[in-house]
């Protein structure tokens, strides 16, 4: 499975992005596999902030990004996307996709060693 991240830029704060997750090779949607988004900021720790189910399109978010950012999936192009609006500066990282062959809730799997599979990270600026 290889995943393909895309999308990330410079963008002034209170602008928007639309990362894009390609998702190629073995394709899990008839089992309900989740895609989930992180971003890490250099020197820190990889962080969870939303998740979707390939099956029935559910979604999980944490608190920091719940209403600025949205992910939908489509699954006809096996990719998962990251509409991000209202950026703030803090939100500067690079965004990594990842997808999981566990079934799980997804308000359980916020971490990433719940993942099995990453994408390589695309670079988000966002200037103040």
């Amino acid at each position: 499975v290889q995943l393909q991240a895309s999308g990330g830029g410079l963008v002034q704060a209170g602008g928007s992005l639309r990362l894009s997750c390609a998702v190629s090779g073995r394709t899990f949607t008839s089992y309900g596999t989740a895609v989930a988004w992180f971003r890490q900021v250099s020197g820190k720790e990889r962080v969870f902030l939303t998740s979707i189910m390939w099956n029935d399109g559910s979604t999980y978010y944490t608190d920091s990004v719940k209403g600025r950012f949205t992910i939908s999936r489509d699954n006809a192009k096996n990719t998962v996307y990251l509409q991000m609006n209202s950026l703030k500066p803090e939100d500067t990282a690079v965004y990594y996709c990842a997808t999981t062959v566990r079934t799980y809730s997804l308000d359980i799997m916020i971490n990433e060693a719940w993942y099995d599979y990453w994408g390589q990270g695309t670079l988000v600026t966002v200037s103040s």
